[in-house]
């Protein structure tokens, strides 16, 4: 078990696990070929939770509506734990997920991250770059003309 895990590390995986495609996890996770032996601490569980916002990021915050999400949490056979928290009521999606984060924590980190996560983080680039593009090609640009008027 991989105790030097730094925080922005693990939040960065942990974020593109949330954020997968559901279809898109599944496979990359069947390719992976390695599913480990674990015991639930937390069984796949839906529930909500309290979205909140702020005007211009630097308002005062305000509740914006409430989310559905799933939650889960896991251990290894070494002891190590895998948490995930992902958008919906997929359980199959946060079970892979709390699975990844275990894993991601101990040797077969390297293998997990070419597999599984370098991947998603491609897909989500690329979902990105066509949001933008499409967005770009609406943009209007005005531009004023001087009139000899002064």
């Amino acid at each position: 078990m991989n105790t030097e895990i730094s925080a922005p590390a693990r939040k960065t995986w942990m974020s593109l696990l949330a954020q997968a495609d559901e279809g898109e996890l599944s496979q990359l996770w069947l390719a992976f070929d390695r599913s480990p032996e674990f015991d639930w601490l937390r069984p796949p569980e839906a529930g909500g939770v309290m979205v909140r916002g702020r005007m211009g990021g630097s308002g005062a915050p305000f509740n914006l509506g409430e989310m559905t999400v799933t939650r889960c949490a896991l251990t290894l056979a070494d002891g190590t734990v895998g948490h995930a928290y992902v958008q919906g009521r997929s359980k199959p999606k946060a079970e892979i997920a709390a699975k990844v984060d275990a894993l991601m924590q101990t040797e077969a980190a390297q293998e997990l991250r070419r597999v599984v996560l370098e991947p998603l983080r491609q897909a989500q680039q690329s979902r990105k770059e066509a949001r933008a593009a499409k967005a770009a090609a609406t943009k209007v640009e005005f531009f004023t003309m001087v009139r000899g008027e002064d």
